[in-house]
């Protein structure tokens, strides 16, 4: 694993590999979004982790705001995901689409829960409402 900071890098994408850049992070969140796995487990058996990485993975999404720990009295401990932990949604989703196009295509697809469509993640401006192509997208600094 790289060391937990990114000296130099001051981008909000270095940020977050500094909460979820380790190789398992996103399969456990994965895990926890798209099967509702909430309980120790549950990880262990779906993903055939290590149950010390597993602790290690699981005790630092609590410590920085993705999961809370819970349980009924008298019942195994659940992680739950918090809305930050909800919001990865997305980039679970963006990787899925890039691994089904450039390496092989998986064994799912990700459908609106509405009416059963295959969804698909676009990019849109805020000025103007288009559909952004990816070759339409540069980076400019804010004004802060």
């Amino acid at each position: 694993m790289l060391g937990r900071y990114y000296p130099g890098q001051t981008c909000s994408a270095a940020g977050a590999l500094e909460l979820v850049g380790e190789r398992w992070s996103l399969l456990i969140l994965r895990d926890a979004l798209f099967r509702g796995h909430t309980r120790f487990s549950d990880f262990e058996r779906s993903l055939g982790i290590a149950p010390n990485i597993l602790t290690k993975r699981l005790e630092s999404f609590v410590a920085d705001g993705l999961m809370v720990l819970g349980a009924p009295p008298g019942e195994a401990r659940e992680y739950r995901l918090t809305e930050k932990g909800r919001s990865l949604k997305s980039i679970i989703v963006a990787l899925n689409d890039w691994g089904d196009r450039w390496l092989q295509p998986g064994p799912i697809d990700y459908v609106h829960a509405g009416c059963g469509g295959v969804i698909k993640q676009t990019f849109a401006c805020e000025c103007c409402a288009k559909d952004v192509a990816l070759d339409e997208i540069g980076v400019r600094r804010r004004n802060v």
